[in-house]
C-alpha cells in the first residue's frame, strides 16, 4: 500500500483531500491488480485506471485554478509538471501485451512510476503553494527559530542558507550585466552541499531510530530532482528573472522543511536522551 502521509499534507484541505483520493484510487489498481480471485479483472482495471486519469485531471484543474487566484509564481512550472503526468497515464496501453503476467508487470511499473512521481510533485511542488508570498523581510538571516538543537544540522542549514543568500546577492548586482557563470557556480555549490547535508542528516536519523526517516528521505529526493530539473538554457535566457523565481523558491522550500520537517528530528532526538 502506498501511504498518504502526514508530510504530504500542504495545508489547503481542498488539495490535501484530492491528493489522498489520488492515493487511494492508486492502492485500488494495486489491490485489484493482485486479487487473483477475481475473474475478468482487467475490465474492470481499465474502468479504474479511467476514474485515476478523470479525477487527475479534475484535480490539477482545481490546482491550477487556485494557484491563478492567488498569482501563485510557480503556475507555469506546475502545469508543465501536470501535463508529464498525463502524458505518461495516457501512454499506457495495457492491451499491447499478450499475457496476462505482462499485463501485471506494465501496471505495476506504471503504478510505481505514478505514486514516486506524486510523492515528488507534493514533497518538491504542492508543498510550497500559497508559501512563497509570505515569507518574511530579510528571510536568507539564518536565525534561532530555525534550530534544531543538533548542531551539526544547525551548522549545515546555516551553510545552505549562505548559499542562497550568494544567489540574493548576485540578483541586487546591477551591475553585473552576464550572470550565467555565476548562476551556474552557485547552483552547482547549492545541488553538492544539499545531497552531503541529505546524506548526514540521513544518516543520523537512521542511528537514533528515527520514525519519520522514510518521509524525509522523500522529501529530499524531491529536492534534489527540483535541482537536477533545472534548465541551464532557459537560466541563461531570462537570467535575472529566473534568478529571483529560483532564490524565492528553494529558499521557500527549505524554510518550510526545516520549521515543518528538521525540527521535529531535535524533538525526538531530545525525547529519545
Amino acid at each position: 500500500m502506498y501511504r498518504f502521509t502526514e508530510d504530504c499534507l500542504i495545508g489547503i484541505d481542498q488539495i490535501d483531500e484530492e491528493h489522498r483520493h489520488l492515493f487511494e484510487l492508486i492502492n485500488a489498481v494495486m489491490d485489484l491488480l493482485h486479487n487473483d480471485a477475481i475473474a475478468d479483472k482487467y475490465h474492470q482495471l481499465n474502468a479504474l485506471l479511467d476514474d485515476l486519469k478523470e479525477y487527475a485531471d479534475t484535480h490539477f484543474e482545481h490546482e491550477e485554478a487556485y494557484m491563478e487566484s492567488i498569482q501563485d509564481p510557480e503556475l507555469a512550472v506546475q502545469k508543465q509538471q501536470h501535463q508529464e503526468f498525463r502524458e505518461k497515464i495516457d501512454s499506457l496501453d495495457i492491451q499491447s501485451k499478450d499475457s496476462e503476467e505482462e499485463q501485471k508487470e506494465m501496471l505495476e511499473e506504471m503504478m510505481m512510476y505514478l505514486t514516486k512521481w506524486l510523492y515528488h510533485h507534493i514533497l518538491g511542488s504542492d508543498i510550497m503553494i500559497g508559501k512563497l508570498h509570505s515569507i518574511q523581510e530579510n528571510p536568507s538571516v539564518f536565525d534561532e527559530k530555525y534550530y534544531t538543537g543538533i548542531e551539526f544540522i544547525d551548522e549545515e542549514h546555516r551553510r545552505l542558507f549562505e548559499i542562497i543568500e550568494e544567489a540574493n546577492q548576485l540578483i541586487k548586482a546591477e551591475l553585473l550585466h552576464d550572470k550565467y557563470d555565476e548562476i551556474v557556480r552557485i547552483l552547482g555549490e547549492l545541488k553538492e552541499y544539499t545531497q552531503e547535508h541529505f546524506k548526514d542528516e540521513e544518516e543520523y536519523m537512521e542511528r537514533i531510530g528515527y520514525s519519520g526517516l522514510e518521509a524525509q528521505k522523500r522529501a529530499h529526493e524531491a529536492f534534489v530532482e527540483k535541482l537536477t530539473e533545472i534548465n541551464l538554457e532557459e537560466v541563461d535566457e531570462r537570467q535575472q528573472e529566473y534568478l529571483e523565481e529560483l532564490m524565492e523558491f528553494l529558499l521557500g522550500w527549505l524554510i518550510n522543511h526545516i520549521l515543518k520537517a528538521d525540527k521535529k528530528i531535535g524533538e525526538e532526538s531530545k525525547k529519545e536522551c
